[in-house]
């Protein structure tokens, strides 16, 4: 429910539209719910999916962002998990069913009744954002709130790929943004070996990989120096799907970490022989989120961010787009 109290907002009217920085009510915690005061807010590529209309079902008009961080300011009806003043995260899964077959299975990232924050539920190109308290996370100190807001998604999500990876030896990720740079510390403390994929004449991107663990890395249209055991693929390009089946042994598994992919194309199916597998990644769960906060500070996780006010989120979307960030784009609000 929204008050008479203003809060600055980026909102999306329409696909492929700028965002609009402009004052909105600021919204009330219903029941269960709390108002948080953003602090920080990553740019995640899932927004710019949202933004430039290839995931078709947002709310319109729409506040994005899923990558949250801020401060407790009020508590809704019945609030017992935090209290005011607390800091907290708030991620892309904002709601689920609790009573189909996938929640109770412990698959609430397939329930169809989910809602999504910044895509069917306002999110953190904000001033403030409410949340259900149930799908928040507490977070502690070690982190500050540009740093914890990539967290809340490309570490989550790139957990649990590595997770649905197996147990692989030699691991091959292709895109090296903001969910690889995480997951590779997660791997290179695992004692695992990364092999980093990046664009075709992205030195920097390679370096970087190199400097956070890789032992190798180069461009995406090259084999690795080893057959691999698993590749995740961050970047949602359908075409790799077949260069990473290329490149992983019998019996090796591709996993398909992003929530949009363009088309795969044709490939014979020698690629796909041998007991090769192909499976994606949906949305997270709130296990996933205790978890990896649970893991980040024992490798510990160090994130780089570039960091952008929040009245130039178009900036950052564009960087993201065109490739200019290594590690993650966040917001800050001032607050």
């Amino acid at each position: 429910m929204p008050s008479a109290i203003p809060m600055r907002a980026m909102v999306l009217d329409a696909a492929g539209s700028p965002l609009d920085l402009r004052q909105v009510a600021r919204p009330e915690p219903a029941a269960g719910h709390i108002l948080v005061r953003v602090a920080a807010c990553g740019v995640c590529r899932t927004d710019l999916h949202v933004v430039d209309g290839e995931l078709t079902d947002p709310k319109l008009p729409l506040i994005p962002g899923h990558e949250i961080i801020g401060r407790v300011a009020a508590l809704g009806l019945g609030v017992e998990r935090f209290a005011e003043g607390q800091r907290v995260g708030i991620p892309w899964l904002g709601f689920s069913c609790g009573t189909c077959r996938y929640c109770r299975e412990g698959r609430e990232n397939l329930c169809r009744a989910a809602r999504y924050t910044g895509y069917q539920l306002d999110g953190g190109y904000a001033d403030y954002v409410v949340a259900d308290q149930r799908y928040a996370f507490p977070i502690g100190g070690g982190y500050s709130d540009a740093e914890a807001a990539p967290l809340m998604c490309a570490g989550l999500i790139g957990h649990r790929s590595l997770r649905m990876a197996g147990d692989p030896a030699r691991l091959g990720l292709y895109g090296f943004g903001a969910a690889a740079h995480i997951v590779a510390q997660v791997a290179c403390f695992e004692g695992r070996q990364v092999f980093a994929f990046t664009r075709p004449g992205d030195d920097v991107a390679q370096a970087f990989a190199l400097k956070l663990g890789a032992v190798w890395a180069g461009p995406s249209d090259a084999p690795p120096p080893a057959p691999l055991d698993a590749a995740i693929l961050f970047a949602p390009i359908g075409a790799l799907v077949p260069a990473a089946l290329a490149a992983v042994r019998p019996g090796g598994r591709v996993v398909c970490a992003g929530i949009y992919m363009t088309d795969i194309p044709r490939f014979p199916y020698r690629l796909l022989w041998e007991e090769r597998e192909i499976v994606s990644v949906a949305n997270l769960t709130r296990r996933d989120g205790e978890d990896f906060l649970a893991l980040a500070p024992k490798v510990p996780v160090r994130t780089t961010v570039e960091c952008f006010p929040l009245e130039q989120a178009n900036e950052a979307l564009a960087c993201l787009r065109n490739g200019h960030v290594h590690g993650a784009a966040v917001l800050m609000t001032g607050a």
